[in-house]
């Protein structure tokens, strides 16, 4: 019994520990979207960026007070970020320059007034960027391995239902919805370049090199890919 209550205990301050951390994060990438947005547009007087930041930030909290009750130790999985593999970790160094290119051109565009984005394009965008979310979330329920790193965990079985029943990567599927439709969610259109470059340069490349990792060292994996042939869109790659 005693045994059993130290183990209750550790657990229970393990949660803690986990929970604290998120709050951090999270309170620091609001900060940081913040400081993206507002700094470079000059004012705080831009509602699109009010709007999308409502829509980046809120649905996560209830994705994590989801997994926080049903699966912690997924979240624990996805605060790991050191990559094993080279190619990977070249990938996420272009990644966070592309990233921030891409964040600080619609502030800039916000105050020198280069785009006029109508409301309902905005509006429209952010309507695709929550049903993106929504897809990632149900890639989270159904595939408890993955990691925000290209790895194969111990125990690891490939995962063929729900969305990856249909395709082979739909939480890059959610991701690059998201990049697409976020530049005309904060009114820019000179920002959708960038963003386009970003799924070029990192996400296509990243999904190359997971499945080199996947096919080599997951049990099955080839066998899913030739069940399941198409990457982000069906009956086009």
């Amino acid at each position: 019994m005693a045994e059993l209550e130290e183990d209750k205990c550790a657990s229970r301050g393990k949660l803690a520990g986990l929970k604290k951390k998120m709050v951090l994060i999270y309170l620091a990438a609001a900060v940081v979207i913040g400081l993206m947005f507002f700094v470079p547009a000059g004012t705080l007087d831009y509602w699109q960026a009010w709007l999308y930041g409502a829509v980046v930030l809120i649905p996560p909290i209830f994705v994590l007070l989801y997994f926080l009750k049903k699966d912690p130790e997924f979240l624990e999985k996805r605060m790991k970020t050191k990559e094993k593999e080279n190619r990977q970790r070249l990938i996420i160094k272009i990644a966070l320059v592309l990233f921030l290119i891409s964040f600080l051109i619609p502030g800039l565009d916000h105050r020198y007034h280069w785009s006029d984005v109508p409301v309902a394009l905005v509006l429209a965008a952010d309507a695709i960027i929550l049903l993106s979310y929504a897809l990632i979330f149900l890639v989270f329920r159904e595939n408890h391995y993955a990691s925000r790193v290209v790895e194969v965990q111990k125990g690891q079985k490939v995962i063929s239902t729900g969305p990856y029943a249909i395709i082979r990567h739909p939480m890059y599927l959610g991701t690059m919805l998201m990049y697409l439709f976020t530049p005309l969610a904060l009114g820019s259109y000179w920002a959708v370049l960038p963003f386009f470059i970003m799924i070029l340069a990192v996400i296509i490349p990243r999904i190359l090199n997971e499945e080199e990792v996947l096919r080599r060292d997951l049990p099955g994996y080839a066998e899913y890919c030739q069940k399941v042939r198409y990457r982000l869109i069906p009956h086009v790659w």
